[in-house]
């Protein structure tokens, strides 16, 4: 059974990325999952795969359901169509979409594929998480108003960084000098 190894980048932020490891019959609706599993987003809300190109144009569009807008031709269902079935060349790629307000949108390239299938893996599987995900909602909805009382409660003054200079710790040494005593 191949196994297909997809990069997933933040679209305005090529540093951050998840690579997935997935089994070419596995199912979109599955690779949606772990996506988000991946960047640590609920799964709320509406999502969506396009197949695309090296210039990352909208293709197919496979839907984890029929919405209510207007298509050019009627979407693949994300639990019913395999990944394997919509590759079409060895680096193919492919655009998420995930919360139609919000616009969170992933690129998503194959670039692996390999025959040897670890029976110790359960799939699809997140091999490797480079730089920090976004948050979802942003920090204020998760912490609410307790993040300006931590913000108040540890600042620093407005010209202290909470860094100083070396030796100038604060610490109480006594009556030692280790600075000249050190040697003898």
């Amino acid at each position: 059974m191949a196994i297909l190894k997809f990069r997933i980048y933040l679209e305005e932020d090529d540093t951050v990325y998840r690579d997935i490891l997935i089994q070419h019959k596995q199912y979109f609706s599955q690779l949606h999952g772990t996506i988000l599993q991946a960047f640590g987003f609920d799964n709320k809300h509406e999502a969506t795969f396009f197949r695309s190109n090296d210039q990352w144009v909208h293709g197919r569009e496979i839907s984890l359901m029929k919405y209510d807008k207007p298509y050019k031709a009627e979407p693949l269902l994300m639990d019913q169509t395999t990944i394997g079935s919509e590759i079409l060349d060895t680096n193919q790629k492919f655009i998420y979409l995930y919360d139609f307000t919000k616009k969170w949108t992933f690129l998503i390239e194959l670039i692996h594929v390999t025959k040897e299938e670890n029976r110790n893996m359960t799939y699809p599987y997140i091999s490797r998480s480079e730089g920090i995900g976004p948050t979802q909602y942003g920090t204020k909805s998760l912490l609410g108003s307790k993040f300006a009382d931590i913000e108040e409660k540890y600042d620093l003054g407005k010209n202290l960084d909470g860094f100083s200079e070396e030796g100038e710790d604060g610490l109480n040494t006594g009556n030692m000098d280790i600075s000249e005593d050190a040697d003898e």
